[in-house]
């Protein structure tokens, strides 16, 4: 097993996939600016953004803004991809794991999001949310759980405009979703799974609410639930295997609670750099010789070794699943949007 980063194999593997989406990823296209986003996120982390052309950078944004569904009420946010033509708008409608990585992706590319409609945006936001506080992807005929909730914060942060939430209902929704053992499932009821944990306690932490609603004794069941869930990597439940993309979903929790350094990095990184294909880069769900290579496990595998602070990798904001950069660029463009806001 290698100790280090195939670091060009890994840019290489997401130039690729920008370019060209091997057949059997074919039935994804409903998520092509999601794999968008694990392909430039990635370059960002990588830091190797570079590696894309300045013409090519500029296109990524143009097509970003084609997916773009504004001043149409609860249709608003961005769509995953052009397969719905401009001439049939009825058809056209945001979804919000779309808005929220099309919004990502645009800030990672160096966009200011002057040509965002936030305001159509917050609208679709709003007509997302279910009386019991959870959150659909679009408005009509979809699955609800906590990883549009999670989305719809993401969406909100960047925006930096949490009118189109109901927080209260939203964080009652959390509270109701924590299981028996102390972390969240998808929903009331459900099993507590690690990546609805990540997205219960990112939602509550951009919303700043994280050590207000959770007691002492629920948080600290919480880190307990997470820091078992170490098996050389991360599982996202209890019983089943390590996989990669646990490195961040577990990983980013517990930065969050505050409590990562309790965990072993060295084996979960030793586990990570374990389905790494070293030939034509990409990493695999599992152990390389036992699974393929693809887009998530590739992103969310270089995020997990980012958050244990790897060498020549930018520094992850945890909470948004973005680079430190990225986030510093958000945070500047809220301070000029505030101060445009005072003076106006």
């Amino acid at each position: 097993m290698t100790s280090a980063i195939a670091k060009k194999k890994h840019a290489k593997y997401f130039q690729r996939i920008l370019q060209l989406v091997p057949s059997r990823l074919a039935m994804f296209d409903r998520s092509r600016l999601t794999f968008a986003f694990f392909a430039i996120s990635g370059l960002d982390i990588l830091n190797c953004l570079d590696e894309m052309s300045h013409d090519e950078q500029l296109q990524a944004i143009e097509w970003i803004y084609r997916l773009q569904v504004s001043d149409s009420g609860y249709r608003s946010g961005f769509e995953p991809s052009t397969t719905i033509p401009k001439e049939a708008p009825n058809y056209q409608c945001g979804h919000l794991a779309m808005t929220y990585t099309g919004l990502a992706t645009l800030l990672i590319l160096g966009d200011d999001l002057s040509r965002v409609d936030r305001k159509s945006l917050i609208k679709g936001i709003s007509a997302c949310q279910n009386p019991d506080g959870s959150f659909t992807a679009t408005r009509v005929g979809c699955e609800s759980d906590m990883r549009f909730l999670y989305c719809a914060c993401c969406v909100s942060a960047i925006l930096d405009d949490w009118s189109g939430i109901n927080k209260q209902k939203a964080i009652d929704y959390i509270l109701k979703s924590i299981s028996y053992d102390g972390a969240m499932g998808q929903g009331p009821g459900l099993e507590s799974h690690g990546g609805s944990t990540f997205c219960a306690v990112a939602s509550l932490f951009l919303m700043g609410e994280l050590h207000n609603v959770l007691s002492k004794e629920q948080l600290n069941r919480l880190r307990h639930w997470c820091l078992m869930r170490q098996d050389g990597g991360f599982q996202g439940r209890p019983g089943k295997p390590a996989d990669t993309c646990y490195s961040f979903w577990i990983g980013a929790t517990l930065q969050l609670l505050g409590v990562s350094h309790l965990s072993d990095p060295e084996c979960n990184r030793k586990f990570v750099l374990t389905t790494q294909n070293t030939l034509i880069g990409g990493f695999a769900k599992f152990e390389i010789s036992q699974a393929d290579t693809d887009p998530l496990h590739t992103y969310l595998g270089l995020s997990g070794l980012s958050l244990l602070g790897e060498a020549d990798l930018q520094a992850m904001n945890a909470a948004l699943n973005i680079s430190q950069r990225a986030y510093n660029r958000l945070q500047d463009i809220h301070k000029r949007w505030r101060s445009k806001s005072e003076h106006s």
